[in-house]
């Protein structure tokens, strides 16, 4: 793990209120690994650091995907090229590929893409497959579809029907989960409950990854303020996480500690 000075090369807009930051950081960018993130310092007026999942890299630079969603995030927005930020990584357990899996079904429930675009790229370039749902509350909300890999098969599901087709991310998973030999997925809770309750209609008996998101004090297990409870124990999703299998957590007991 390491504290760094990163210069930001770029900031764009590319969803409403969501913002692509790529940052120099070949200290983080040689280690990093889908799923893992860093602690990002958001301005001298905020306390704590905020987590983000590492989305891409190139080299030695990083990409965060940042959802502004408070003070500190809209600090972060606001950075422009030149400007420094300072985390904090690598940090966290990522996504395990199992040495025979080829075909990899990733699952993207709106900002959910941040560490799954990561994710793609790097499975791709190891010579999977990867199919893509992606999901969102309208077209608007939608992750751009030339910031993806080309190889990645991508298909739509939107809550209103502005694109794509419409309804929940999950009701297509009955459709695809045949051909997966893995599933990979990040989201809001309640999809990860879904696909808890219903796991034998949706998902068989594939085996399933999910990137939990929770608010972190310190990122690395100091604080246990990201705490849960599995059905192993107590976990901390900053070091036991945030990658946990879908089947370890109870979702529809789901506490915070």
């Amino acid at each position: 793990m390491k504290q760094v000075v990163a210069p930001v090369i770029s900031n764009s807009e590319v969803m409403p209120g969501v913002y692509l930051i790529w940052l120099e950081s070949p200290q983080i960018a040689s280690v990093a690994q889908p799923g893992q993130f860093v602690m990002v310092r958001c301005g001298e007026d905020t306390l704590l650091r905020r987590p983000l999942s590492i989305h891409q890299r190139d080299s030695d630079k990083i990409a965060l995907l940042v959802n502004v969603v408070g003070k500190g995030t809209h600090w972060l927005s606001q950075c422009k090229g030149g400007n420094n930020v300072e985390i904090f990584g690598t940090l966290g357990n990522g996504f395990t590929i199992h040495p025979t899996s080829r075909n990899l079904l990733l699952v993207a429930g709106g900002i959910g893409i941040a560490p799954l675009g990561f994710m793609a790229r790097e499975v791709l370039n190891q010579g999977c497959s990867v199919t893509l749902l992606l999901g969102a509350s309208t077209a608007t909300q939608l992750y751009p579809r030339h910031l993806l890999p080309p190889k990645t098969e991508l298909i739509i599901t939107t809550e209103d029907g502005t694109i794509g087709k419409k309804g929940m991310i999950t009701n297509l998973l009955p459709d695809f989960v045949d051909w997966a030999d893995q599933v990979f997925a990040c989201g809001p809770l309640g999809m990860y409950k879904d696909m808890y309750t219903q796991r034998e209609k949706l998902l068989k008996t594939k085996p399933t990854q999910v990137s939990l998101e929770v608010r972190m004090g310190c990122g690395r297990g100091v604080c246990y303020g990201c705490t849960v409870k599995t059905k192993t124990g107590l976990k901390q999703v900053c070091k036991d996480g945030p990658v946990f299998d879908l089947d370890d957590i109870p979702w529809d007991k789901l506490e915070l500690l």
